[in-house]
């Protein structure tokens, strides 16, 4: 071929380091790549039989096994598929784009990750394709798509950079050959690769061969049936594993593993799992479900939705026959027999999770990775809303560890009406943050809530065991029928002062009123109506600084600060400067800037030479 035909393109940014990083991060456990390239030429293949049913002409040949065939003499690895393929444009995107999820984030977690968790790495930012350049320093990759004549080279050194170039292919699908190191020879033994497959791929309904050598026939590596259509006694907690593995493309061991057979009016087979690692896109990934769905071990699709975007962290496999194996991915939106499943799937993962939530040990493992993804559900699912409510586990202001709302429910003291709770960004700093003082004065716990979701849910919840669920932060908190603490000094005049504070501060407040909710601090910020103020600062920062009225100021009647400021009033000097420097610290204590910092620092500036 001519120069001219061949394209030569760049990787994506911090490709070069990031190639390098994955090569070298996840050195020890070389064989990943095996299981990768097989893995993805298994999706191809059930992605062209899925096609044909819709379009005959698409149709895989009588043999289409996946083939996997080592060439010591020319040193390479060559990985063939009769699937989907690819066109120009999808080589360009899938083969041309590294870690989409993520550059700076997967290259950042690389580089801090410890030897035992490299390996998990893979299949959370989308390299798994690059693993080949662990044992290989040239790839290339052919591929004509299903029903189309051309076929297109991919090749690269991993440098960096790769070519893109027309070629030739007898049949539709992907062939891969990997151009092996000096020091990956194991890779090119037959026995080794057969080894690696029955490890990795033994689920694989397709089949997967290895060349022989020489003249020998070629070798089934992998036994091809559904670990989902076992029988639960016939499974090994090893094989589950390694089911795991491959379906959700992780390293860990999973946290739960259901199987069960479901009988009645619909029928169905399932395997899921419940991974016992936060990936790094737990939140900010793709918020849908990635089962598959199977029908009579075929595989349809990965988008069926088949749990609820609050349980999208479940993997697994449901299988099931009450679906014509032509259905449509339109059909899997509205088909009855569908909605059906999903409902019965997400009850028992349900089930599943309140059995393991009596382990509280155990199940804090869980809650540490997915438990912001579960309390979505209590925001946006009204029909699972109260059954999440006891599956919730929060930091507590008065007690170590996690704790439920019934658990609080119990620690009640007489005369308090609601569950409180206080949002913010981290609960080590909200455990002291003024806003809490009244609260520990009187012995009242305070759920510490640290999550974004966190400033959201609990309005749609409401209540719990007929307790409202009230932010520490939202109006005027009424703690008047608690038993009082012995508070020091007296309380000041304050009524002057409260007519000159909303004077000077004009609309940065809604209102200036006394509180008994403060011990140690002069001040604390309160919202007056609508959001609370943590949903107020995630709401600015989404650009949304309209939302919600300015915060109300609420003064400490019994503190020195302001029994100065009603004196100095009482004489006659201004207390414009001091208001406003009471309104910015109000706003520190709450994990804001000053209004204005480079003013507050000169009103601090101002204020303490008056005081030299």
């Amino acid at each position: 071929m001519s120069d001219s035909t061949v394209e030569k393109h760049d990787f994506g940014a911090e490709v070069g380091r990031l190639l390098d990083l994955v090569v070298h991060a996840l050195y020890s456990e070389r064989e990943i790549f095996l299981r990768e390239l097989v893995a993805n030429a298994a999706d191809a293949t059930d992605r062209r039989r899925f096609e044909a049913l819709t379009q005959p002409g698409l149709a895989l040949p009588e043999q289409a096994p996946v083939r996997i065939a080592p060439d010591k003499a020319a040193r390479t690895l060559t990985i063939t598929d009769h699937g989907i393929g690819m066109t120009h444009d999808e080589m360009l995107s899938n083969l041309g784009t590294i870690a989409r999820s993520g550059t700076k984030a997967f290259s950042e977690s690389l580089k801090s990750a410890e030897a035992g968790d490299k390996p998990s790495l893979i299949g959370q930012f989308g390299v798994g394709f690059y693993s080949a350049f662990m044992v290989a320093d040239h790839v290339e990759v052919t591929s004509r798509k299903a029903g189309t004549d051309v076929a297109w080279l991919w090749a690269s050194e991993g440098r960096g950079q790769f070519t893109l170039a027309p070629a030739t292919r007898d049949e539709a699908g992907t062939t891969i050959v990997l151009h092996m190191k000096t020091d990956a020879d194991e890779y090119l033994e037959p026995a080794r690769i057969e080894a690696v497959v029955r490890k990795w791929a033994d689920n694989i309904t397709i089949p997967v061969m290895v060349a022989g050598e020489g003249e020998e026939e070629d070798t089934k590596a992998n036994e091809g049936t559904a670990l989902w259509a076992r029988a639960k006694s016939d499974v090994t907690e090893e094989q589950y594993t390694e089911f795991y593995r491959q379906v959700a493309h992780a390293w860990d061991k999973p946290w739960a593993t259901v199987h069960w057979r479901a009988e009645g009016q619909i029928e169905f087979q399932a395997l899921l799992f419940i991974p016992g690692m936060k990936p790094f896109d737990a939140v900010e990934g793709d918020r849908v479900s990635k089962v598959r769905l199977h029908v009579r071990r075929m595989f349809i699709s990965d988008g069926a939705e088949l749990l609820p975007p609050w349980l999208r962290f479940v993997q697994g496999v449901v299988d099931t026959e009450d679906l014509p194996l032509n259905v449509s991915r339109e059909m899997l939106q509205a088909t009855p027999v569908l909605a059906r499943i999903r409902k019965a799937v997400t009850n028992r993962v349900m089930t599943e999770l309140k059995t393991r939530a009596k382990d509280a040990e155990e199940y804090a493992k869980f809650w540490d990775n997915f438990g912001s993804v579960l309390k979505e559900g209590v925001w946006e699912d009204n029909d699972h809303r109260a059954e999440l409510a006891p599956l919730l586990r929060f930091k507590s202001s008065t007690v170590v560890g996690l704790v439920t709302l019934a658990e609080y429910v119990e620690r009640m003291k007489p005369g308090q009406e609601a569950i409180y709770y206080l949002a913010g960004d981290n609960a080590e700093a909200l455990s002291k943050s003024a806003q809490l003082e009244g609260f520990r004065a009187r012995g009242v716990e305070v759920l510490l809530l640290e999550d974004q979701i966190d400033a959201f849910w609990p309005e749609r919840l409401a209540t719990f065991e007929e307790k409202p669920i009230r932010s520490v932060t939202q109006g005027a908190v009424d703690l008047s029928k608690l038993e009082a603490p012995a508070l020091e000094g007296e309380v000041a005049d304050t009524e002057a002062l409260i007519t000159a504070l909303k004077t000077a501060l004009g609309p940065l407040v809604s209102d200036v009123r006394t509180t008994d909710r403060l011990v140690e601090s002069s001040v604390v910020l309160a919202a007056q109506a609508g959001p609370d103020l943590q949903m107020q600062r995630l709401l600015k920062r989404a650009g949304r600084d309209s939302f919600g009225a300015a915060p109300v100021l609420e003064i400490n009647p019994r503190h020195g600060l302001i029994a100065a400021m009603v004196a100095r009033l009482g004489a006659g000097d201004s207390v414009e400067e001091q208001a406003h420097l009471l309104f910015d610290l109000a706003r520190m204590q709450d994990g804001d800037l000053p209004k204005d910092p480079a003013l507050f620092a000169r009103r601090v500036e101002t204020a303490l030479m008056a005081r030299i």
